[in-house]
Formats: C-alpha cells, structure tokens, sequence
C-alpha cells in the first residue's frame, strides 16, 4: 500500500507525536497534512511544522479510508504454527522509523533478542535495539511499538525492548533487503 504523497485533512482532534524530538502533540481537526510514509500501522504526516507520527490507535482522524487502509495493511494474522522466535523478528519487521521507510530489523537497529519460555507454552522477551542517532526522541515511541507488536503474539506473555548505544549504529548495519529499499545499492 502506498499512501505517501496523500493529501489528508484531518477529521478529528488527533494525538501525534512531534518527529524527531519525541514531544507528544496535538493535531486539530480540518487541517491538512501530507502523508510521508504509512508503513506498519503507523503514519507519518509532514506540513509546514514539521513531521509528526501518528499510531494505529488514532489513524481514524486520517479519515475513514485512509484509516482504513492503514488498519488493512497493519492487520494481524493470528499465527496458528507453534511459537518460534522467527514469528518474533517477523514481528519486529512490522516497526518502522517514522522517518526511514525501513523497518527496525533491516535498518540493522535489533542488537540482541532473547526468548525466555515460561510456564504453560508462554514466553517472555528480551530485546535490545539502538537508534540511527543518540539524540532520537523517537527511540521510547520506536521501542515501545516493538514491544506491543511482540506483545500481540499468541504464546508471548511479556516483553522487555531497551534501548542501547554500544555498538554505536553506522549505516553499514542496514541489510541489502533494507539497503535496496534506500537506493544504497
């Protein structure tokens, strides 16, 4: 699905967050925006202000069908195979700078994941992940994203996303899936 470059008017009052400082905002109904990127059920809106992010939970101040396609394109597809900690990093695959078209795992941002299995065919999960830049005020919106599309998995009970700075990240990390989608290839 391909929203950016859509024009929007806002239909309601919408919570968002300012891009890059991470400051919480509120954007008012009727005014109008254009969408840079829609990508893993969050969108990223630009006007003369500046970017801002806005969550699943309140794309429907986007309008009914751009938040309906938002909604389809995020959709959750209940996993009937046994839990494996690929159906984890294909989670992570669904989190998205706001700013980079790439998600968390291909921008190489994901540093270490562990799986903890608890009791009754639950589990719990460990995640360490960096930034593109260490003065990112996203980083709490990016990992807190990461954590809930974790959280959504059938057997995972909890999950841990922090935040970390060594290795500090360097462009090198993307992969060549995520290098491709940047035009570094």
């Amino acid at each position: 699905m391909t929203l950016s470059g859509t024009e929007i008017t806002l239909a309601e009052d919408c919570a968002a967050t300012r891009i890059p400082s991470g400051e919480p905002v509120e954007l008012k109904s009727g005014e109008s925006y254009l969408i840079s990127q829609a990508l893993g059920g969050s969108v990223t809106l630009r006007d003369g202000g500046g970017l801002y992010r806005v969550g699943l939970e309140q794309v429907d101040a986007l309008g009914g069908d751009i938040a309906g396609k938002v909604r389809e394109e995020a959709g959750t597809h209940p996993d009937e195979a046994p839990f494996s900690e690929e159906q984890v990093w294909t989670a992570l695959r669904q989190c998205f700078d706001p700013e980079i078209p790439v998600n968390i795992v291909d921008l190489g941002l994901i540093y270490d994941l562990q799986v903890k299995k608890l009791a009754e065919e639950n589990h719990h999960i460990d995640v360490k992940m960096t930034l593109t830049a260490t003065g990112c005020g996203m980083g709490p919106t990016i990992a807190a994203d990461a954590r809930e599309k974790i959280e959504a998995l059938p057997a995972v009970a909890s999950a841990q996303v922090d935040i970390v700075w060594d290795p500090q990240w360097t462009p090198h990390m993307i992969s060549p899936e995520g290098r491709s989608i940047l035009g570094l290839d």
